[in-house]
């Protein structure tokens, strides 16, 4: 018995609009991270800026991802 790859793990190939709206988002994120890091916040804190907006994007992206009519 064969057991496919569970949901939470799937690959989704993103088409032309999908990849498109993910690269205006980690734009989106960068430009917030630049402007935290150009304010002045104190480099530990902004540290754990720097981690949540990861996190945020990765999840942002994810999502994406998972729209169907952002999907090949």
């Amino acid at each position: 018995m064969e057991i496919g790859i569970h949901e939470a793990f799937t690959v989704h190939k993103l088409n032309a609009d999908g990849l498109s709206e993910a690269e205006e988002l980690a734009q989106r994120f960068s430009d917030l991270l630049n402007y935290t890091e150009s304010v002045g916040i104190d480099a530990r804190l902004n540290a754990i800026v720097r981690t949540k907006l990861e996190e945020a994007c990765f999840f942002a992206k994810k999502s994406l991802a998972k729209n169907p009519e952002n999907q090949e």
